[in-house]
């Protein structure tokens, strides 16, 4: 597995497999809103994608100051269905862990969606707060965090 930099050639590929995942369809997201997007932010946020045999098969999005204006956000985290399970969202949280300057990185994740809380709580992350129907009126985000230095 290659852990590299998003480039625009790979953002129609990406935003194509990240729309058939189960929790951004309940979301919402729409593959040509989501390029455009990923497309605005190559220039300013750390975006990052695992390969594997020459094809982008996750994503790590994080916004630098996107935590309070003071500690990075992640953003998005995905993983191509076909590759759920296989390492590569631990391996793209890692990468980005190290390569954000902050002291923390925050996140949320949707208080239905078990798999990711386990997820995170297995790489350190912290459940500090939560927002009810902050995205969508009936789902309550949970705030994580890990103190990366």
């Amino acid at each position: 597995m290659n852990i590299r930099p998003l480039n625009a050639e790979d953002v129609t590929v990406v935003a194509a497999w990240v729309v058939t995942i189960p929790l951004w369809q309940r979301y919402g997201a729409s593959a040509d809103v989501l390029a455009q997007r990923l497309l605005m932010a190559l220039d300013t946020d750390l975006i990052l994608t695992a390969d594997t045999d020459d094809q982008a098969v996750g994503l790590a999005w994080c916004v630098p100051t996107g935590g309070f204006g003071r500690s990075a956000y992640l953003r998005m985290l995905g993983v191509r269905p076909d590759q759920a399970g296989s390492g590569v969202g631990a391996a793209l949280l890692s990468a980005l862990e190290a390569t954000v300057a902050s002291h923390d990185l925050f996140l949320l994740t949707s208080d239905f969606n078990v798999d990711a809380q386990r997820f995170y709580q297995r790489q350190g992350y912290e459940q500090i707060g939560a927002i009810p129907g902050y995205v969508l009126p009936d789902v309550t985000e949970l705030i994580y965090r890990k103190r990366l230095r």
